[in-house]
């Protein structure tokens, strides 16, 4: 179904994982800091599958409606829109709810006749159950070392998926993955990924993300197109870490010494 093949580097068994997981009906969930991949993995699988992939960026406004459907207006008739769950649902193809763990609480609510026997949706505004088609997969991410509180998911939900942990890809790994991403020079890349190794081992500064591989990526790209390398790298790098002045320079005169 998807023409485009995502870059993806394998690092450990999450293929395999993700097959047996559509393969036996099974939700799933991504664990693991911003920025290290999830999302790419995602797309990858559903293009390596062969399957449609819906996304929704779940946020503090992201409620079951949004995900499920509701009645609109169309001329002087109102009729009933589905949700990109429902949908997903009724076609088989893969829904990813990036950052689960930021929507409302009624999302999860909705999604639990998905994550079980039962692989069915409940349509309460039509009065109606609607079962899962046989390619139907849910797939679901979020930050555990960022969320807290509120924000988190509780253990009898999480206890509801087959899981994966992803973090920080291994320096010979990241640096492919720049490589083939942007098609910098080795040296350079060389360069970014020990800057961000270097700045993930700091904990004085109380950063509450680190450098994901995505940021890299950017400061890659910009490098590659012309923009010279210490500013692509406070622009890309740096500067979304921190909006604390005193931390965004300390962070740059060590990056500056690093490439």
């Amino acid at each position: 179904m998807n023409t485009y093949a995502p870059y993806y580097k394998t690092v450990g068994r999450e293929t395999e994982v993700f097959e047996k997981a559509f393969e036996n009906k099974l939700p799933l969930l991504l664990k693991g800091p911003t920025g290290t991949g999830k999302s790419r993995f995602v797309e990858y699988m559903a293009h390596k599958l062969n399957k449609k992939l819906i996304t929704v960026a779940c946020h503090e406004e992201t409620s079951a409606t949004d995900l499920i459907g509701r009645f609109i207006l169309k001329g002087t008739e109102t009729v009933w829109m589905d949700g990109p769950l429902t949908k997903a649902v009724k076609e088989g193809y893969i829904i990813y709810l990036d950052e689960i763990a930021e929507a409302r609480p009624d999302i999860i609510v909705a999604i639990h006749p998905l994550t079980d026997h039962r692989r069915e949706i409940y349509i309460d505004k039509l009065g109606t159950s609607i079962k899962a088609h046989d390619d139907f997969m849910l797939v679901a991410s979020f930050n555990p070392g960022y969320q807290h509180g509120f924000k988190d998911l509780k253990p009898s939900t999480k206890q509801r998926f087959v899981a994966i942990s992803f973090n920080y890809p291994e320096e010979n790994i990241e640096r492919e993955i720049l490589i083939n991403e942007t098609g910098i020079d080795k040296e350079t890349a060389k360069k970014l990924v020990k800057i961000a190794s270097k700045i993930r081992n700091l904990t004085e500064y109380g950063l509450t993300e680190t450098v994901s591989t995505r940021l890299i990526v950017d400061a890659a790209k910009l490098i590659k197109s012309g923009l010279p390398k210490r500013l692509a790298v406070h622009s890309a790098v740096i500067q979304p870490l921190s909006d604390e002045p005193e931390i965004t320079q300390s962070l740059q005169d060590l990056a500056d010494l690093m490439i």
